[in-house]
C-alpha cells in the first residue's frame, strides 16, 4: 500500500513537471505584414526591382521589406508603381485575411495626377499652367480623394479586422532651387507643389483618424534631403525617367524606413544586416508576387515626362512669347552644368 502511494505520487509529480512540456504550442508564426499601395511604397527611385514578371517596381530597398526583415515578419509586398485607389482595391486587398498582423498603404498621389502635374511645371512659364495644373489637383483631393479612401480604408478594416493599419503619407519633393538641366520649376511652383504634397498628407490623415488607423508623416524626416539639397532622399530628372522625383535608397533606409516602423512598433534603424537580410528575400518575394502578375500588369505606372523645348508645340509658344528657344537651351546647360 504504502509503495503504491508512493508511485502515486511520483507520477503524479513527473505529470506535473511534462505537462508544461507537452502543451506548449508550437514555435507561433511570424506576424503577417500586408505592404499595399503605389510606387512611393513599392520603392520606384531605388533603382533595384524583384523579378516578379511586372513594372510594379517592388524593391528590397524599400521600406516594406526593410521593415519585415529586420523585424522578422512574412511580408506580402503588394504595392505596385502607378497604383491609384482602384487599383489598391481591385488587385492588392485580395492579400489581406484575418491572420494579417500589420498593413501599411500609401496611395492617393497617383488619384490626384502628381506626375502629369509634376510634368506641367517642369515646362517653363511661357509654354505651360502649371498653377492651374496644381489647383485642378488640389480640387481633387479636397473634394473627391477623401471619399474614395474612406470607402478602401474600410475595406482594408472589413479584410484585416485584427491589423495595426498605417497610412503613410508623402514628402515634399522641393527645396526653392532647381538644379536639373531641361526642368523649368520656379520656386513659387516649388513652393506650391510642396503646399501640394501637404495638403494631401493632411486629407488623408483625417481619414486615417476617422478610421481608427494611424498616420505616418514623412515630411520632417526629409526636410534638408529634397531634390538639390546637398544630401538628397529624392531622385531629381534622372535616367531612366521612371525613377525621377520618387525616394532613392537613403530616402527609404533614412527617410522612411524609421517613420513608418515607429508607428509599426519602435522605431528602426536600417543597418548593413538588415538590408544584407532583405536583399535575400528577393527571390522568395518575387516567387510570391508573381502568382498576382496577370492582374499587376493591368496597372500602368504614371511617369514624368521630361519638357520638350524642341518639339513644334514649345517653339509656337517661344514665338508667342518672343522667346529665342535655342538660346535659351544652350545658356540652360552651360549654367546647370556649373550650378552645382
Amino acid at each position: 500500500m504504502f509503495g503504491s502511494r508512493r508511485l502515486a505520487v511520483l507520477g503524479s509529480a513527473l505529470a506535473g513537471l511534462l505537462t508544461p512540456l507537452l502543451v506548449q504550442p508550437a514555435h507561433a508564426a511570424a506576424p503577417v505584414y500586408v505592404a499595399l499601395g503605389d510606387s512611393y511604397a513599392s520603392g520606384t527611385g531605388t533603382r533595384s526591382y524583384i523579378s516578379d514578371g511586372t513594372s510594379c517596381q517592388r524593391s528590397t530597398k524599400a521600406y516594406p521589406s526593410l521593415i519585415a526583415a529586420a523585424r522578422g515578419y512574412a511580408l506580402n509586398f503588394r504595392a505596385c508603381s502607378g497604383a491609384r485607389v482602384a487599383d489598391v482595391t481591385n488587385t492588392q486587398l485580395s492579400a489581406l485575411t484575418t491572420a494579417t498582423t500589420y498593413v501599411t498603404i500609401s496611395v492617393g498621389g497617383n488619384d490626384a495626377g502628381f506626375a502629369d502635374v509634376l510634368t506641367t511645371c517642369a515646362q517653363p512659364g511661357w509654354m505651360s499652367n502649371c498653377n492651374g495644373a496644381i489647383n485642378t489637383a488640389q480640387a481633387y483631393i479636397n473634394n473627391t480623394l477623401p471619399t474614395q479612401l474612406s470607402n478602401l480604408y474600410a475595406a482594408i478594416r472589413a479584410r484585416a479586422p485584427y491589423a495595426k493599419v498605417v497610412v503613410v503619407g508623402y514628402p515634399r519633393i522641393f527645396m526653392g532651387e532647381d538644379c536639373n538641366a531641361f526642368t523649368w520649376f520656379s520656386p513659387d511652383e516649388e513652393a506650391r507643389l510642396n503646399q501640394t504634397a501637404d495638403l494631401l498628407n493632411s486629407r488623408t490623415a483625417s481619414v486615417a483618424a476617422s478610421r481608427g488607423f494611424t498616420f505616418a508623416n514623412p515630411t520632417d524626416a526629409f526636410l534638408g534631403h529634397a531634390v538639390c539639397d546637398d544630401v538628397e532622399y529624392i531622385n531629381g530628372l534622372s535616367s531612366p525617367i521612371s525613377e525621377s522625383y520618387h525616394p532613392n535608397v537613403p530616402g527609404h533606409s533614412h527617410g522612411y524606413t524609421p517613420v513608418v516602423s515607429s508607428a509599426v512598433g519602435t522605431t528602426l534603424a536600417v543597418t548593413a544586416e538588415v538590408q544584407a537580410a532583405s536583399d535575400a528575400s528577393a527571390a522568395d518575394q518575387a516567387a510570391l508576387q508573381s502568382q498576382y502578375a496577370d492582374a499587376d500588369r493591368g496597372i500602368e505606372p504614371e511617369v514624368f515626362v521630361v519638357p520638350d523645348l524642341t518639339s513644334p508645340d514649345a517653339r509656337r509658344a517661344a514665338r508667342r512669347a518672343g522667346i529665342d528657344l535655342d538660346r535659351l537651351i544652350e545658356r540652360s546647360r552651360q549654367h546647370r552644368r556649373t550650378a552645382r
